[in-house]
């Protein structure tokens, strides 16, 4: 499959993709007063499989995956669907969405990183330094956001884990989408996490009881949007583009859940949080640098 141009259908499914996953750094914020993280990630998780799963039944397409398929399957819904959505939520318990959002962005160098030492992709030198400059961006994340309080230093943390499991996520799927169809794989993933956010199934319950209208209508859209289409179009687009490149796209996603978060809730980062998030992006930007490869003069080559 020729991964080097992408389809116009490629391209709306990573406008889709990137739209999608802004809004759910909101109205995770929004819910948060009404959900614990773990009973907001398994409700949101249960209506994602259910979505997920009529798309694989009308497809009517199944290849069984082997014993390897299985364990990367096993592991993406373990660490993305699963764990990701529990640290996600309970971060923006303290964090707002844009300051979450901006340190969660640092995933895409975790793949890099990743590839280079699990695939033996190796690491060039501006990866390296990328690196470390996003790490600084996210240590002034962590002092913009109070880190002298228990709450904000655990959201930091938790934040960072989302980016982690994240992006251990997608060198996971990755290999996984060569050979099993996208729905397929989405649809396994979720319902994975489903299985391992079970032990929240009580707080669930207490929850809903207790939620207004709006918050139940909110983890309905996560499950819906953010979820079942965005996972969805997410994978359509990594199996016919590489990890790297796609994970560029998701660098808008910080900047529009500001402007969403300044929208929907007046929410402003703190101005070392903002600066933060902008070295951030400054060592994602050096991450993909190339080393200049020198001209071969004229002669030489005849």
């Amino acid at each position: 499959m020729n991964q080097l141009r992408p389809t116009p259908l490629v391209f709306v499914a990573i406008g889709v993709t990137i739209l999608a996953w802004a809004s759910a750094f909101i109205v995770i914020r929004g819910t948060g007063p009404y959900f614990s993280g773990g009973a907001l990630a398994l409700g949101r998780l249960i209506v994602g499989t259910l979505l997920l799963g009529i798309v694989v039944l009308l497809g009517r397409t199944w290849v069984a995956p082997n014993r390897r398929e299985w364990l990367q399957i096993v592991g993406f819904g373990v660490l993305w669907f699963g764990a990701y959505n529990v640290a996600l939520n309970t971060a923006e318990q303290s964090l707002d969405a844009g300051t979450t959002a901006m340190i969660v962005n640092i995933g895409p160098i975790l793949i890099a990183l990743g590839a280079g030492v699990f695939l033996r992709e190796g690491i060039p030198k501006w990866l390296a330094i990328g690196a470390g400059v996003a790490f600084l961006g996210v240590v002034l994340i962590g002092l913009g956001t109070g880190a002298s309080e228990l709450g904000d230093g655990v959201g930091v943390a938790l934040a960072l884990v989302a980016a982690v499991t994240y992006a251990a996520g997608v060198l996971l799927q990755k290999p996984a989408l060569k050979r099993l169809p996208n729905a397929q794989v989405t649809w396994l993933g979720c319902a994975i996490g489903l299985v391992v956010t079970l032990p929240f199934a009580g707080d669930l319950v207490r929850d809903v009881q207790d939620a207004p209208l709006p918050g139940i209508l909110g983890v309905l859209y996560l499950g819906a949007i953010p979820t079942a289409l965005a996972f969805s179009t997410w994978a359509y687009a990594l199996s016919r583009m590489p990890a790297g490149q796609l994970g560029v796209s998701t660098y808008i996603v910080p900047p529009l859940a500001i402007v969403m978060g300044l929208l929907v809730f007046g929410e402003v980062p703190h101005v070392l949080a903002i600066a933060g998030g902008v070295i951030c992006l400054v060592g994602v930007a050096l991450s993909r640098r190339r080393p200049r490869i020198p001209e071969v003069s004229k002669t030489l080559a005849e």
